[in-house]
């Protein structure tokens, strides 16, 4: 059997990413690779240019794998650039949400995570595209979480304890929007709480809003949330049971046109956009190859 070629990796590091007790990510990489064929660069990730400077070192190193080392929002990032240069995407998550990481049931361990990087089996995933040029890997969403986003991020909240508190702030004020909905033809009229644009199941919480979800189906969820029931809150966490659609509503599309009467916050993947009165959303099936855990062999 033949040796497994040398490959590059670029590891793009967000420091920032992740609670109080940070892994040593860089002395932690240089280790794994030790007496690897492969060879590991490292961007450490400043919150300043952090786009231009990955593009430029993906030119200058050309890398064969790409490597996210961070949250939801460093996932973003690094894989609009794998996107670009047409490179496969792996995920070590160090965030307070990871949730893409959870979608793809990528281990949290440092160790196995980059055994996943390095070994694993490469996965192709449907990408949003919102508003023709912003890229959701997974959950997008106006409305009700859009809000607690803008507050936790506000407040400079970090970790579940921050999203917990923010989530409080947020029922209290709690306002139904009017959204009229266009996908695949149908056109509907909507009082609701809030409306998520669903390529996967899960929120980086762990909050299941879109239970029937698959990110490589080459289809997405507009999942209408009409109202607050204790019961249908707390199937969210006891995964995964249907909604009652009186309460959560959930429409399966390729495309849908949102226009809200009155501004909401607006979010994607995590990272909050502001208000809005309209957002269009279009998958592209397949787009990105993303490492995943290679499946164990059945039992003789």
């Amino acid at each position: 059997m033949s040796a497994s070629p040398a490959l590059r990796f670029l590891f793009a590091v967000n420091p920032a990413s992740g609670s109080t007790e940070k892994t040593d990510w860089e002395k932690t990489i240089r280790a794994f690779f030790e007496g690897l064929p492969h060879t590991a660069e490292l961007l450490t990730l400043t919150g300043k240019n952090d786009e231009q400077a990955l593009r430029e070192k993906v030119e200058t190193l050309r890398p064969h794998r790409l490597v996210a080392v961070g949250g939801d929002g460093t996932v973003k990032l690094v894989a609009e650039q794998a996107l670009a240069a047409g490179l496969p995407l792996a995920i070590l998550p160090a965030g307070s949400a990871n949730g893409m990481a959870r979608e793809l049931d990528l281990p949290l361990a440092p160790q196995q995570a980059l055994e996943v990087a390095v070994h694993g089996e490469e996965k192709a995933v449907d990408v949003l595209y919102l508003n023709g040029q912003d890229l959701c890997l997974h959950l997008s969403d106006i409305g009700l979480n859009a809000q607690l986003v803008r507050y936790a991020q506000h407040q400079n909240w970090r970790g579940m304890l921050g999203y917990a508190r923010a989530a409080c702030w947020s029922l209290l004020h709690k306002r139904l929007l009017q959204v009229h909905i266009e996908a695949d033809g149908q056109q509907v009229e909507r009082a609701a709480l809030m409306v998520v644009l669903a390529n996967a199941r899960l929120y980086g919480t762990g909050a299941a809003i879109n239970p029937d979800g698959d990110v490589a189906d080459g289809h997405f969820e507009v999942v209408v949330l009409r109202r607050l029931r204790g019961w249908e809150l707390l199937k969210m966490f006891w995964r995964f049971r249907p909604f009652d659609p009186a309460v959560v509503e959930t429409f399966s599309t390729t495309a849908v046109q949102l226009e809200i009467r009155r501004p909401v916050d607006f979010q994607v993947d995590g990272e909050y956009r502001g208000k809005t009165t309209h957002v269009e959303a279009s998958i592209r099936p397949a787009a990105l190859r993303v490492l995943v855990s290679a499946p164990k062999p059945a039992a003789a």
